[in-house]
């Protein structure tokens, strides 16, 4: 699938071939559990709360820990050379309401998101497609991004869903009436699902004030050992 995302160029000379040589080795040899656990590719865009002119493209790589949990990777794009930018936890309605009050305005229902036709599974058939995302519609979810990655100059509202607008053999669609009328369809696709049992909780996607992580010098005592382990 192509991706829209201004990619920003990783430091250092390109992989050698010893280190390909060694990698195919090690990966033959060691397991990879959490990562072969992944069976799901969720497409989206994240708007900053305090900026919704900044956007962030957020390709959602899934697995689920339980039947109400699960744990999302989320890249810059869907290819090789994708970043790892942030996480994303979904969980169901039952555990959010067992979170405490002041807990609850990090997370945000997917209603929208799900009914505005906006997150969609990549290559995945509609009917196949529509069946899982019925469960996510009902969902909150709670996502930390590492990095202040955005797709560059600020984009007028509703131009990051024109470009995601991604048919399934993932070719960008320009033309925007055909957009419109493929959003319009798949929204009417959509309409029967619902949200949450109870209704958006009242503390979900807060509005006022956030918490915004700063990154701010702090003293670091000298260590009694040789080695020591940073955090």
């Amino acid at each position: 699938m192509a991706s829209s995302c201004h990619h920003v160029e990783v430091p250092g000379k390109p992989t050698e071939t010893g280190t390909a040589l060694l990698e195919t080795a090690t990966g033959t040899i060691q397991g990879f559990a959490p990562i072969n656990q992944i069976h799901q590719h969720l497409c989206a865009f994240h708007f900053y709360a305090d900026d919704m002119t900044r956007q962030v493209e957020a390709h959602h790589f899934c697995s689920h820990l339980t039947e109400d949990m699960r744990q999302c990777l989320i890249f810059d794009g869907p290819g090789a050379d994708a970043r790892l930018i942030g996480v994303e936890y979904l969980v169901t309605e039952k555990v959010f309401l067992t979170l405490p009050d002041e807990e609850k305005p990090l997370w945000h229902s997917h209603e929208f998101e799900v009914k505005g036709g906006v997150l969609f599974m990549p290559g995945v058939p509609g009917v196949v497609e529509r069946r899982d995302l019925e469960e996510v519609c009902k969902t909150y979810g709670k996502t930390i991004h590492f990095w202040q990655v955005d797709r560059g100059d600020a984009l007028p509202l509703g131009l990051p869903q024109i470009m995601m607008a991604l048919t399934r053999e993932g070719q960008l669609r320009q033309d925007m009436a055909d957009f419109r009328r493929v959003l319009q369809e798949e929204r009417e696709n959509r309409a029967y699902m619902s949200g949450p049992e109870h209704g958006i909780h009242p503390l979900a996607n807060a509005a006022g004030k956030g918490l915004k992580t700063e990154i701010r010098e702090v003293d670091i005592p000298a260590s009694a050992t040789s080695g020591r382990v940073f955090t």
